[in-house]
Order: structure tokens, then C-alpha cells, then sequence
């Protein structure tokens, strides 16, 4: 279900979402005695599955990646790849696998599609989740500088996480241009995306003297002012790898995916 991407990918893409998921989301795949997580629409090589089960294993040993793609050409390519712990399968948004996977990555995906049919796609692969499962959807740059994605369980979206390579920012709204599909058409006067980038800004500029003790430092201090505003939920940790984390509630589309 779903149709072809156009299938870019590059090895270490993936790098800063697949950090925050072993961060945030490691301690439930440790837990289980059979984590299973699904690199849905890897694209036209299978480099961002095999990162990903490295990257999980550091801090759960027992997970097992399925990558899984829409195009068959794509799945035969991806077959060679194939190891302990790491299989590729032929399917789409049904999520071809028997379990109910732990966590379901689709970075760089709905990006094609249009905004009206993010809410049913996102509904669907939450159906699919293990009850403490965990949905991650959003979109980067080529090379992994620049990623927005949000954060669903079962119940639906959670969290919005901004991330990027801190030495190539210019002011923190050059993130909007990775905005996932639920959002990027939502960055204009009047939507809570549009005032959150705007007050990221001027945080940002207020915090330029901190520029001379590096960008982190100018980061950190300019998420600490919107604190008092926003609802940021991640931890100083977190912050210091250049992210930020927000409640979902506070920047949801007016009437659009994960808005009643």
C-alpha cells in the first residue's frame, strides 16, 4: 500500500534520528525478548537499515530490522545485504511482518504525498505498532545535516524534534525546509509552527553573544529561553547534540493530521 518514492538515499542519512530513537525509545527495546523495528521506504539501497540495526544494537543487542520497500526491484537489490538480524521484505503502509513491530522508522517518505493524506497513513502504521510501540516520520537533507520528525505511539503524534549539525545553522527557521509533510505547507502567519520557528529566531538572536563560546553554547541558550514559552520536553542531554523536542499539542496544524 503506498506508492514508489523516488528512492534517495546516502549512508549516514539517517544518523541523527537513529541517536534520539536509541535515546529516547532503547529502554522499551531492551525490555522486549523480541524488539522488532521496520525501516519503512529505505529507498534504492539498503545502507539506512543496516545502520539502523548497528545503531539499535549498541543498546538493545536482541532488535531485529526489517527493512521493507514498495518497489520489488529495490527488495531484490536489498537481498544480498541480508544477515542475522536484518531482512528485507516486499510491502508498503500494511507493514508486512507478523509481529507488532517495536518501532516503525519512514523517514523521507510521505514527503511525496500530499498534506490531506498524512492523518490516514499515520493511523495506519500506529494500528501496526506494539502497544509500547513507536512511530518516528519526518524528513532530512541529503546528508543528514537537517531533521524534523515526529514522534507517535499508538495513540498518535506525541512530540515534533528539530535536529541539525549545529556548525552549518544559520538562524534556527532554515530547519523549516525539512519540516515533515503534516507541517511544511503549515509555516506561514497565524499556524503555531510559523510562531515557534519565528520565537526560535529571535532566541537565537538574542543569544548571539554566546557565539563566541561556540554554536552548541548559543543553541543550548536560546532553547533554554523558549523553555518559558513552549513546551519543550527533551533533556539538557539531548539539547546539547543539537535538538530540540516539543509537544506535538503545541504545534499541531490548525485542522489538520493529529488535530481534532
Amino acid at each position: 500500500m503506498g506508492t514508489v518514492t523516488r528512492g534517495t538515499t546516502n549512508p549516514n542519512r539517517l544518523r541523527r534520528m537513529d541517536r534520539w530513537i536509541a535515546a529516547v525509545h532503547g529502554a522499551a527495546l531492551r525490555r522486549a525478548s523480541d524488539p522488532v523495528a521496520v525501516d519503512l521506504g529505505y529507498g534504492a539501497a539498503p545502507w539506512t537499515a543496516v545502520e539502523l540495526l548497528t545503531r539499535l544494537r549498541a543498546t538493545a543487542p536482541r532488535a531485529r530490522v526489517v527493512g521493507i520497500e514498495i518497489e520489488p526491484a529495490r527488495v531484490a537489490a536489498a537481498r544480498p545485504y541480508e544477515r542475522e538480524g536484518l531482512v528485507f521484505r516486499h510491502g508498503g503502509f500494511e507493514v508486512p511482518v507478523p509481529e507488532r513491530p517495536l518501532l516503525i522508522r519512514a523517514a523521507n517518505v510521505l514527503r511525496q504525498y500530499d498534506e490531506d493524506e498524512v492523518a490516514a497513513v499515520w493511523r495506519q502504521l500506529c494500528a501496526r505498532l506494539a502497544p509500547d510501540g513507536l512511530l518516528v516520520e519526518g524528513t532530512c537533507d541529503e546528508i543528514g545535516r537537517r531533521h524534523v520528525w515526529v514522534a507517535l505511539g499508538p495513540e498518535g503524534p506525541r512530540t515534533v524534534t528539530f535536529a541539525t549539525r549545529l556548525g552549518s545553522l544559520d538562524r534556527p527557521s532554515d530547519l523549516a525546509e525539512r519540516l515533515p509533510k503534516a507541517l511544511i505547507h503549515r509555516n506561514v502567519p497565524g499556524e503555531p509552527v510559523h510562531a515557534f520557528l519565528r520565537d526560535f529566531d529571535r532566541a537565537w538572536a538574542a543569544a548571539a553573544p554566546y557565539a563566541a563560546y561556540g554554536a552548541r553554547q548559543r543553541w543550548l541558550r536560546a532553547v533554554g529561553d523558549l523553555t518559558a514559552d513552549w513546551p519543550v520536553t527533551d533533556s539538557p542531554a539531548r539539547r546539547r547534540q543539537g535538538e530540540v523536542t516539543v509537544a506535538w499539542g503545541a504545534l499541531a496544524p490548525q485542522g489538520g493530521p493529529g488535530r481534532s
